[in-house]
């Protein structure tokens, strides 16, 4: 798009004559009111950098191009060789923190937000996905291409309510639009961060979270997946955000997807280097996608078999909502969670309606957390088929994966640990052995779940799970 001349400490910028699908520089009308635009908006970030626009001007005075002239960089102090040299943590740092205070102050409006919704970031993709289209069983291996295709529209076909609340919440802004390592250069007063795209304002405005993934894509391509994390940790920090893990996956997917397609470009104008990059990058969009994944998974089976534990271990260390049959029970007939009750089975807080209700308000509150792009787990007994069959109705109408885990373990163990917890008195559940041989006798067969034996040490039953649930070496949120 553009040629840079390195004269002194001043770098001038050319724009090519050159006409895209996303782009159109044919004209010198064209090309200056470009070179205006950036100058005014990367003065945004870097006032001091962008100096001027100057006109290239033949033998008669008559302007035949235009030139835009930067204060030229220390090319030490940029943020890719500081990072690939794991020197870059306190820039990193500043960079999350000036980002996060543009954000704050950069422009909204009725417009602007309108690119935030769901439809709008579909679009997106999809218009990402044509352009990569000829480039797919040559440059970049199909059924990868596939699989992020699917993958995205999965994860957008249940989360409007998601994109809905980041608009209301006045997260859609005029961002930077490219944020690249390459282009922010860590100076002793602060970062100089440039660069921004000038040559359509629609693909700068956006969720400020599709701005800040741009940079943490990058730096995990640089840097590796540490170097991303940490930067976008201290955005959200010095941001106040709150977002869910899952759309900061997907949309360092979709900024993956972008380079990626920039990549196939360049390779299409001859640059031999460009095929490796977009085979990397677009697994990279993979990995952010499968990561990025909003599951339900159902944790059941009869009392005392450990799916609590389970449960409540699976959700701990993947950071997700854990929603619990007995607690919510409680709830909604008004009783503490370790309080007794002397209920029967299918008697009382126990009786088929209470239990109908309880289950109701899990799906209810999963559905919640799921449409706001919330991996859920129900830790419940799952007994009876009609709850499971609903269980995935919500999961298909949220766009989400559901995954089903069955705990089993020998009944005299059971009623041991049935035994135990009822004399320690602190757990939520009433259930004993009694209730435990009742049920097992009601339970409907339930093919569809990944039976988890856990009679064996806790680590392998952990382990167990994590792999059932796709997650064998899960790795923090980005």
């Amino acid at each position: 798009m553009s040629v840079l001349f390195f004269v002194g400490d001043r770098v001038y910028k050319l724009k090519k004559p050159v006409h895209m699908d996303f782009l159109d520089f044919s004209t010198r009308a064209a090309r200056e009111r470009v070179c205006r635009r950036e100058l005014e908006l990367n003065r945004r970030l870097a006032p001091d950098v962008y100096l001027d626009v100057l006109d290239v001007v033949g033998s008669d005075g008559q302007p035949l191009d235009h030139l835009v002239v930067m204060r030229r960089m220390p090319e030490e102090r940029r943020l890719a060789r500081l990072a690939a040299g794991g020197a870059a943590d306190e820039c990193v740092r500043d960079v999350a923190r000036a980002i996060a205070a543009f954000h704050a102050r950069a422009d909204t409006s009725g417009e602007i937000a309108a690119h935030g919704a769901v439809g709008q970031v579909r679009a997106n993709w999809e218009s990402s996905f044509a352009t990569m289209q000829p480039f797919v069983g040559t440059v970049l291996d199909a059924d990868v291409a596939r699989e992020v295709a699917a993958e995205a529209r999965r994860y957008l076909d249940g989360r409007t309510r998601l994109f809905a609340h980041r608009i209301e919440l006045g997260k859609v802004r005029d961002g930077h639009g490219d944020l690249l390592a390459d282009d922010i250069f860590c100076l002793d007063d602060g970062p100089r961060i440039l660069d921004c795209i000038e040559f359509d304002d629609h693909l700068r405005y956006g969720d400020v979270l599709a701005d800040v993934a741009f940079l943490a894509m990058d730096l995990e391509r640089v840097a590796g997946p540490a170097t991303g994390a940490r930067f976008l940790g201290w955005y959200r920090e010095f941001a106040g955000e709150t977002y869910p893990d899952t759309l900061a996956h997907h949309y360092i997917a979709y900024r993956a997807h972008v380079r990626a397609k920039v990549a196939c470009l360049r390779s299409a104008q001859g640059d031999p280097a460009a095929v490796e990059s977009a085979r990397r990058l677009l697994a990279l969009a993979r990995d952010h996608l499968l990561r990025g994944r909003v599951d339900l998974a159902l944790v059941g089976g009869l009392p005392g078999t450990g799916k609590t534990t389970l449960a409540a271990r699976v959700a701990e260390r993947l950071g997700w909502t854990l929603l619990r049959s007995d607690e919510v029970r409680k709830d909604l007939v008004g009783l503490g969670h370790t309080a007794r009750t002397a209920s029967a089975y299918r008697d009382g807080i126990y009786g088929d309606d209470v239990t109908a209700r309880t289950y109701h308000e899990l799906l209810v509150r999963a559905r919640s957390l799921l449409e706001l792009g919330v991996p859920t787990i129900i830790d419940a007994s799952w007994a009876d088929a009609r709850w499971r069959e609903q269980a995935a109705d919500v999961a298909r109408q949220t766009g989400s994966r559901l995954v089903e885990l069955r705990c089993e373990l020998d009944e005299r163990i059971a009623a041991g640990r049935l035994s135990r917890r009822a004399r320690a008195a602190r757990d939520a559940s009433d259930a004993d052995a009694t209730v435990a041989a009742r049920m097992a006798g009601e339970f409907d067969a339930w093919p569809s779940a990944t039976t988890i034996a856990t009679a064996t040490r806790r680590d392998r039953v952990f382990a167990r799970a994590l792999a059932a649930v796709g997650r064998p070496g899960a790795r923090g949120a980005p």
